[in-house]
């Protein structure tokens, strides 16, 4: 079942452990992203909550919306990321005895190894998208909630860091030199702001306490 936001947390985990080749690091990367936007909801929420926060409910319901799209996308993306590295093991499976058996493997292969670079690279790009609204979120939401919105961009980091991880390691299997290069150079620039923002983010949570 590719489904996972059907399951339980204890399923989910219990199939995350597993010997069995998904899910793996590329759907984990997508739920922890989901659940980075999850208390970013959470903080929108309760900063829309209270009226004396009125002045900033406009933003909040902006961060909010974007927030349960993201977390929305991440529920997706953890289903996709599963099914491309099925259909890698499925590709590597093909017969290769003779010629032609050889060509259509290796054909299915490449193309299963693009999609499985491409899925978690929009995982990276979704949390790093989201990410960069945090620090808004914890300069005008509520302030009770500051150690909530920290906890939301250790998510997101992990969700990035995660899902550029899996990026890298298909792109050997891909011959295209063009798409390799466009893979790597957008995973140096995601992970240099998603750092970049993490570690602003945290550092203006601990002022606070």
């Amino acid at each position: 079942m590719n489904d996972f936001s059907e399951l339980s947390i204890r399923d989910f985990l219990s199939a995350l452990a597993s010997s069995a080749p998904t899910p793996g690091g590329g759907t984990a990367a997508a739920v922890a992203g989901a659940m980075g936007a999850a208390l970013a909801e959470m903080v929108a929420a309760l900063t829309l909550s209270r009226e004396k926060f009125a002045p900033v409910h406009g933003v909040m319901r902006s961060i909010a919306e974007a927030a349960l799209s993201a977390r929305e996308e991440f529920l997706v993306l953890a289903r996709e990321d599963s099914e491309a590295y099925d259909a890698v093991v499925a590709a590597r499976r093909l017969a290769k005895e003779t010629d032609e058996e050889k060509q259509v493997r290796a054909g299915a292969i490449e193309s299963a190894n693009r999609l499985a670079t491409e899925v978690p690279m929009r995982t990276a790009r979704a949390a790093a998208r989201l990410l960069a609204a945090l620090p808004e979120l914890v300069e005008k939401g509520n302030p009770n909630a500051f150690s909530d919105a920290g906890s939301a961009a250790l998510m997101l980091s992990a969700a990035a860091e995660g899902a550029l991880l899996n990026v890298g390691i298909n792109l050997p299997g891909i011959s295209d030199a063009v798409f390799v290069g466009d893979m790597r150079r957008e995973t140096a620039t995601i992970q240099a702001e998603t750092r970049r923002l993490g570690a602003e983010i945290l550092a203006e949570v601990a002022k606070r306490f």
